[in-house]
Order: structure tokens, then C-alpha cells, then sequence
């Protein structure tokens, strides 16, 4: 079996050392998932990029960490739930939201849950979602913007948990404390 090279600054391949800086200016270090990313530099652009927007989207932190947590924990990628708990967890997120995750179980908080029901039906029916689950996510409060705000933050999701389980990315230190993974 071949594994995967975790590049560093120094081993990354050129057009992707600038991208590694960021890394680390944004991160105090180069995530594994980075570092795997280095050897294709559009990937590991692509990947930032969508990181960075999912930030911009109109979803609050809870509800950011919903779609990022819900989708990372479906794919059963070992290496981002722990990521995002710490995530949110920095971010404040209402432990009881984070726990209810992690465990795939309901939220405790309605507009939420709507939300998350809503992710992974996009998510496991390839965006063929009912009318009745369109009508409950407005009834939420969501708008035609967080649909496609979903999208957005799924791909950067998909991009992160398939390459996390295609190279079986080690978990990195600060993430260890919320290891984690799919009983399936």
C-alpha cells in the first residue's frame, strides 16, 4: 500500500508553499489535511477557498458547525468530526449541539435539527430533497440563500472528508481530545 505524503513547507511542491503559509498564519500550524493537499496545489487552493466562504456564509456558528459537523460524521470521516469539535468548540457552540452531532442523534434545538435534516437529505439524495422537506426548511426561517449556502459548505465538506478517508489522514495533536469514530 502507498501512503500518502504529509508535505511540509519544505517538501510541498512549489505552487503550493505560499498556500501552506497560509496554513499556518491562519491555523498556528499545517493541518495533515493540508499538508496531504499540497501535492495537488488546486486542490489545496480549492479547499482554503471554500473554507473561507463557507465563513461568509449567512449560517451562524451553530448552524455552520450543523452542516459541517452533520456531513463530516455521515461520511464517517475520523478526522473531521474531531476537527470541527475543536472548531466549534472554539467557537462557542452549545455543547449539547456539538454532542448531538457527533453522536448523529436529534438536536435540541428545533431550527436546527431542520436544518441538519435538510443537509443530509441534499447529501444522500443528491439534492432530489421533497417538497415537504423545502417547505419545512423555509417554515424554519431559511431562505433560498442558506439552500445554496448548503451546497457550498457541503463541497467544501466533501472535498475534506473523501480525501481524509481516501489517505487516512492522521489526526493532528490539538484534535486528539475528540477523537472520534463511525459505528457503523
Amino acid at each position: 500500500m502507498t501512503t500518502f505524503t504529509i508535505h511540509t513547507k519544505d517538501s510541498a511542491p512549489e505552487d503550493s508553499k505560499p498556500l501552506l503559509k497560509k496554513s499556518i498564519d491562519e491555523f498556528g500550524m499545517i493541518p495533515n489535511l493540508h499538508g496531504i493537499m499540497a501535492e495537488s496545489p488546486a486542490t489545496l487552493e480549492a479547499y482554503q477557498t471554500l473554507h473561507r466562504l463557507a465563513q461568509e456564509t449567512a449560517f451562524t456558528k451553530a448552524e455552520l458547525t450543523v452542516v459541517w459537523l452533520g456531513v463530516s460524521a455521515k461520511h464517517g470521516c475520523s478526522y473531521c468530526v474531531p476537527a470541527h469539535t475543536a472548531i466549534a468548540k472554539n467557537m462557542g457552540v452549545d455543547e449539547d449541539i456539538i454532542t448531538a452531532l457527533r453522536e448523529e442523534k436529534p438536536l435540541p434545538d428545533e431550527k436546527l435539527e431542520v436544518l441538519k435534516k435538510t443537509t443530509l437529505s441534499i447529501l444522500m439524495n443528491r439534492s432530489k430533497i421533497s417538497d415537504s422537506e423545502r417547505d419545512a426548511f423555509y417554515q424554519a426561517g431559511y431562505t433560498h440563500r442558506h439552500l445554496l449556502e448548503i451546497v457550498t459548505v457541503m463541497c467544501q465538506k466533501i472535498m475534506s472528508n473523501y480525501i481524509n478517508n481516501l489517505a487516512k489522514t492522521p489526526l493532528d495533536d490539538p484534535f486528539k481530545d475528540f477523537m472520534w469514530s463511525k459505528d457503523d
